[in-house]
């Protein structure tokens, strides 16, 4: 490769300010690393608050955002993801990025790019909080909260997949047929403060919470006997007061996922088991649009305004 091959890149300059698409010289690869040519990226909440500078604000600026993309390298077409990209070192919303060959899993046959460009940040914590926090098994019966978000449309689609009634909850009307569409019994429209009453029939086994706030004390409240919650964000509020009365009387457990935890042979791993599972259909994927490059900015704003249903990609190539 030539090193002085420059790429167009989604830059951030500084934090709290719009991205710039301008200009990257790619470096070449050392021991380790491997150049892919990039196709599509996920976008993702936390790569607003890198942007932000809520997240990695002592890391060099400026620098190439993104987390998560999909490309080839040498002609395999491949998932990017983790190994810090985008946060600790430059992302891959770009045209061709330089990454840690550690960061690169081969597609399955079958896969589409655009899907898999969503598994690595979104895909993985879906396939983890339902397998391996959650548990969920077919005799549940599953809420999720923030259903018609990324990660909450590819929940309901895995718990359906294993069998449980799974119901969904959405804050305004318009993402209730997306919900259903992913296969949920039933799209709620509600805040927390009517949460207990509107989820009595369903009397959930389990609820996967990325809210917070005022949605925790509610689920605790309207969860069977011997349920669990698993909370993995706290987009609504990351303060929540709750009684403990409340949790221990009924047995109840509080499961908190932290993806940036997983070490890199578990990552790999529900990787490859996200990717099988998103090849033979159990995992389902709704894109709600493909943006050109140019227009991260735009997805920013929709992220920021809830007027996103599923999941946002971004043409790297665009």
């Amino acid at each position: 490769m030539n090193a002085t091959r420059k790429v167009r890149a989604a830059r951030l300059k500084m934090h709290g300010k719009p991205l710039h698409i301008m200009e990257a010289e790619l470096p070449e690869p050392r021991e380790g690393e491997v150049l892919v040519e990039l196709l599509f990226g996920g976008v993702n909440p936390v790569d607003r608050y890198v942007a932000e500078g809520r997240v990695a604000a002592d890391r060099m600026l400026p620098r190439t955002l993104g987390g998560e993309a999909s490309g080839t390298v040498e002609g395999r077409r491949v998932l990017v993801s983790g190994e810090g990209l985008g946060s600790l070192r430059d992302g891959v919303w770009a045209e061709a990025a330089v990454v840690p060959r550690t960061a690169v899993i081969d597609l399955p046959d079958g896969v589409e790019p655009h899907h898999a460009a969503a598994m690595g940040i979104a895909g993985l914590t879906a396939w983890e909080v339902v397998h391996e926090f959650g548990k969920v098994t077919a005799e549940d019966r599953v809420l999720v909260l923030g259903a018609a978000g990324g990660v909450g449309t590819i929940i309901v689609s895995l718990a359906r997949s294993i069998g449980a009634t799974v119901w969904g909850q959405a804050a305004s009307p318009e993402k209730a047929d997306v919900i259903e569409q992913m296969g949920a019994a039933r799209a709620i429209v509600t805040g927390p403060d009517e949460l207990v009453r509107i989820v009595a029939e369903l009397e959930p086994t389990i609820v996967f919470d990325p809210l917070g706030d005022g949605f925790l004390p509610a689920s605790i409240d309207a969860l069977a006997i011997h349920g669990r919650i698993v909370n993995f964000g706290t987009s609504a509020g990351a303060d929540a007061r709750f009684n403990l009365q409340a949790l221990y009387r009924k047995g109840l457990s509080l499961l908190g996922y932290a993806g940036g935890q997983l070490g890199r042979e578990r990552r790999r791993a529900g990787l490859e088991q996200t990717l099988g599972a998103l090849r033979d259909g159990s995992l389902r994927v709704h894109v709600d649009d493909v943006l050109p490059l140019e227009d991260v900015n735009e997805a920013f704003r929709r992220l920021v305004e809830r007027k996103v249903r599923g999941k946002l990609i971004l043409d790297l190539r665009r």
